[in-house]
């Protein structure tokens, strides 16, 4: 790092909500035939049931320490909560179903002393508001009994159903042109173009896995709403049918692997004839077409697309399309550059990161795109850094990190343009308005700190909340360290968060649609202390000086 080290000092902000779970085991064997039957699965639950798991929400106490001034203009309630004006000044939130908390935050735990067995607990609409859904061969309504081929067949499809060697097993032989573990993907069940419009009923990954159904409760426990997030989409409702409803390259469904929530893409063929994929770059990317600015518009991510695990270890492709990842090696070096830091794409040309990122003696390039860095992606752009400008006022004490911005200014290399933008290549907007303490907004990075490489291959990315400054400066937070270039956000009370936040990385807050940085990833207090929130350099401050470099073309 530039500068002396600071031993007292975690460089944080990646306030990853992460839960425990046990993971049911499953055996799944193929046997190919060549009598007229195409597959023979065989199919083995484990007996134990799943591990309750624990709600991932933002607990009441943290909305109390904001300031929330505006009562109900604009409405503090989330997820469609009304709100009415208390007596007391404050404000109360109505919450529908299931929600609840000071601001509809937190889903009900309906399924909290609810043992599905072998099945899934789902949200309904009406009382008591759950629902076991069971895996074959096990029976409703709890999913502890299992069926096995008599009277009740799990072989669709015709497909002949075959006890196994256990007491829950059994093997499913497939007529020919079916396969699946249930003979339930048929010879004609394809999907056209992405699959957007795929609406068959197909309900397992490319891995064998279970789809779990839209409305499952362990979705929206783990910071994800289907039905919000894919609002109007036909095919997304109280089923575990695979979709594609934000432009992926073909359906997908979210799975339950190792107790977390992960999505896999569906065992679905790609009907034979069916029109080309769209390509993945915009239409700005083609040489026949017409002359058009690349980055005329700031802040959009690609229509639709939106994080499908927010506070995950996986996130889609393009839903963070301004996201860096800053890669340094030895001046002079021939060997492999690897991840230091992150950074903000706010033009073809220009990268907004960490001051205290800037290493003397090394070379730097970016990559922008993908969200894997252990893998080269189809997606990736790879620039190198031409200079490195870091804010003339930066400096580091025991205690901070003042004025801790930097710009980085990227080789040409399709004249005009450095990086070229794609679906999974945008510019963030600089803010243009002062967000209000409590404003819920996005962080996202490979949790590269100080203190170790990279916390996971897969970009991750959380929801934190904005904190006022007067709560930050006080005694029991971080007293006079804090001044006007930096402000906090996260989570006050310590003890549940992983410091795995990228120094250097975004925070963004969305307003009408538009995505603004607000904050980049600074320093911290230690990791997960209590009253020791994330603090990131306040965007807000350094507008002009950032302006001074991407005006100058």
């Amino acid at each position: 790092m530039a500068g002396a080290h600071v031993n007292t000092v975690c460089f944080i902000s990646l306030l990853v909500q992460l839960c425990a779970f046990t993971a049911l085991g499953q055996d799944v064997f193929v046997i190919y035939d060549t009598d007229g039957t195409d597959y023979i699965y065989y199919y083995d639950y484990g007996t134990e049931s799943p591990a309750e798991g624990t709600n991932s929400a933002l607990d009441d106490w943290l909305y109390e320490l904001m300031d929330l001034t505006d009562e109900c203009d604009p409405n503090p309630c989330l997820n469609g909560g009304s709100c009415d004006t208390s007596v007391d000044g404050g404000f109360v939130c109505h919450c529908p179903e299931p929600y609840t908390g000071k601001r509809c935050h937190t889903v009900k735990d309906v399924c909290k002393n609810v043992n599905c067995g072998q099945g899934d607990c789902v949200l309904t609409t009406t009382a008591p508001f759950y629902e076991c859904k069971c895996k074959a061969p096990f029976k409703p309504p709890h999913c502890r009994k299992a069926s096995l081929c008599r009277p009740n067949n799990p072989c669709q499809n015709g497909g002949s159903c075959w006890r196994g060697p256990s007491r829950t097993s059994f093997q499913c032989a497939c007529p020919h042109g079916y396969n699946g573990k249930l003979c339930d993907v048929g010879p004609n069940d394809c999907y056209e173009g992405d699959g957007e419009f795929y609406n068959g009923m197909v309900s397992e990954t490319v891995e064998g896995e279970d789809c779990l159904h839209w409305n499952s409760y362990f979705i929206l426990q783990n910071g994800a709403d289907p039905f919000k997030a894919y609002e109007g989409h036909d095919g997304i409702g109280p089923n575990n049918y695979c979709r594609n409803p934000d432009g992926d390259d073909q359906p997908w469904c979210y799975v339950k692997k190792n107790g977390r929530l992960r999505w896999n893409h569906c065992n679905i063929r790609k009907c034979i004839g069916a029109p080309a994929t769209p390509p993945t770059v915009t239409e700005t990317d083609s040489v026949t077409a017409a002359p058009v600015r690349l980055f005329s518009q700031c802040g959009r991510p690609q229509p639709g697309r939106s994080s499908r695990i927010f506070g995950g270890k996986k996130s889609v492709p393009g839903a963070h399309p301004w996201q860096v990842s800053l890669q340094s090696r030895a001046a002079g070096s021939s060997g492999p550059f690897s991840h230091i830091c992150g950074g903000i794409l706010l033009d073809s040309c220009w990268v907004l990161t960490a001051a205290h990122c800037i290493l003397s003696h090394t070379e730097l390039q970016v990559v922008l795109g993908g969200v894997d860095l252990e893998k080269d992606e189809a997606y990736d752009q790879v620039v190198p850094v031409e200079r490195a400008i870091v804010h003339e006022g930066y400096r580091q004490t025991p205690f901070a990190l003042h004025n801790d911005v930097a710009m980085l200014q990227l080789k040409v290399m399709d004249k005009p343009y450095c990086a070229k933008e794609t679906r999974f290549v945008k510019t963030a907007c600089l803010p243009t308005q002062q967000f209000n303490s409590g404003k819920e907004c996005a962080i996202s990075g490979w949790g590269a700190t100080e203190t170790q490489k990279y916390g996971s291959n897969h970009l991750l990315d959380a929801r934190v909340l904005l904190i006022s400054q007067e709560k930050c400066k006080a005694p029991h937070v971080y007293g006079d360290s804090l001044d006007d270039s930096m402000f906090c956000a996260g989570n006050m009370h310590g003890g549940v968060d992983s410091c795995q936040g990228d120094s250097g990385g975004p925070l963004v807050c969305e307003h009408n649609g538009t995505h603004q940085v607000v904050g980049v990833v600074s320093w911290g207090d230690g990791c997960g202390k209590k009253y020791k929130p994330g603090v990131y350099a306040n965007v807000g401050r350094f507008v002009s000086w950032i302006s001074s470099y991407l005006n100058d073309k």
